[in-house]
């Protein structure tokens, strides 16, 4: 019989192209992830894996295998899930991922929900980028996260996690009244790899140039901060400019931000993730868009 951890070492080879990125993601060796897939090639029968030098590629067996693992660990999460409903309430520790506006702005009144409707509840914060999303919800490290996604930008989740839609807001530019204004001052943009980086060059180059980027700042307060002191221009979306400083004038676009709960496909049943969500959508309701 195949071994679920191994098909899940197997789908994050599939994911992430190297047998040393699936090993910093489970805190294995790679010696260690080698071993397990090759006992899980021996369990198939079959190759799965084409070892060349350094390098290792899934055979067409072992995409077809990928394929029904996918299937094989989202019953295993409906099945987790299940069986925490079947023990009661939601309990125990949660761990949450948030981008930092939703950290600052979205998650304090859901917390305060969480813990008046569920005080078994153990929420834990973290921080991390979208983009690192659905690798850390593979890997067991969150249960639930906040992401974000752009116009220009495809959404960053893949396969194996689900989303549900919590809201939408617009975005705007500092100090000028359209992009196309801005094509000669210099910006201010998250730094590269970042969702917020790729939505601002992408929205430049659509509005007709390349934009000449000064700095590279991801919180939103302090990229309002240099906007105000002159020091460029910059996009932000409304949740970090509801309150913008003193010489900063903001410009509505045709752009938006669209933020979403996503967890692993299968684990949305799970009582604490529903709990989670459904503060979630009450937190937004109120939020000034």
């Amino acid at each position: 019989m195949l071994d679920p951890r191994k098909l899940h070492l197997l789908r994050e080879l599939a994911r992430r192209g190297t047998i040393t990125a699936v090993a910093e993601a489970v805190t294995f060796t790679p010696s260690a992830v080698s071993q397990q897939l090759s006992a899980l090639e021996r369990e198939a029968g079959v190759p799965l894996l084409e070892r060349t030098g350094r390098t290792v590629t899934l055979t067409p067996a072992g995409l077809l295998l990928v394929e029904h693992a996918q299937a094989v660990l989202e019953q295993l999460e409906r099945a987790s899930a299940a069986l925490a409903a079947a023990r009661g309430g939601p309990s125990g520790p949660l761990r949450i991922g948030a981008f930092p506006t939703a950290t600052r702005v979205l998650l304090p009144p859901a917390l305060a929900r969480l813990a008046a409707d569920c005080p078994g509840l153990e929420p834990m914060v973290a921080e991390i980028d979208p983009a690192d999303v659905s690798a850390a919800l593979r890997a067991g490290e969150l249960d639930v996260a906040l992401v974000h996604e752009y116009d220009f930008v495809p959404p960053v989740t893949d396969a194996s996690i689900e989303t549900e839609p919590l809201f939408t807001e617009p975005m705007y530019l500092t100090d000028r009244a359209r992009v196309l204004d801005a094509r000669d001052d210099p910006w201010i943009m998250g730094k590269p790899g970042t969702l917020c980086h790729t939505m601002a060059i992408r929205a430049c180059q659509a509005a007709g140039f390349e934009p000449r980027v000064r700095h590279h700042i991801d919180d939103f307060d302090t990229v309002l901060a240099f906007a105000a002191a002159g020091q460029g221009v910059a996009l932000v979306p409304r949740l970090a400019a509801l309150t913008p400083p003193d010489g900063v004038s903001l410009t509505r676009l045709p752009l938006s931000r669209r933020t979403r709960a996503a967890f692993r496909r299968g684990y949305g049943d799970h009582p604490a993730v529903r709990a989670a969500v459904a503060a979630f959508h009450t937190a937004a309701t109120a939020l000034p868009l």
